[in-house]
């Protein structure tokens, strides 16, 4: 499954939504997808949503998406 993760740079930050960023990834479930970014990253994570559907096509058209691969 496909999932837009929203986050901050760095854990410092509080979150603001003018400085809220977002990534997409391709992981099993939130929790895996949590934790790759966790491990991978500094970044506070704010929320993640899973994207299925309609909700995916969207994405997919912005010109910014694209997934975000870690080295494993």
């Amino acid at each position: 499954m496909i999932y837009k993760v929203y986050y901050q740079e760095t854990k410092e930050r509080n979150p603001q939504r003018e400085t809220t960023q977002s990534l997409y990834l391709e992981s099993e479930t939130e929790v895996a997808a949590r934790t790759l970014v966790e491990d991978n990253t500094d970044h506070n994570i704010e929320f993640i949503e899973p994207l299925e559907g309609n909700f995916l096509d969207y994405e997919q058209k912005n010109p910014e998406y694209h997934l975000t691969e870690f080295n494993k």
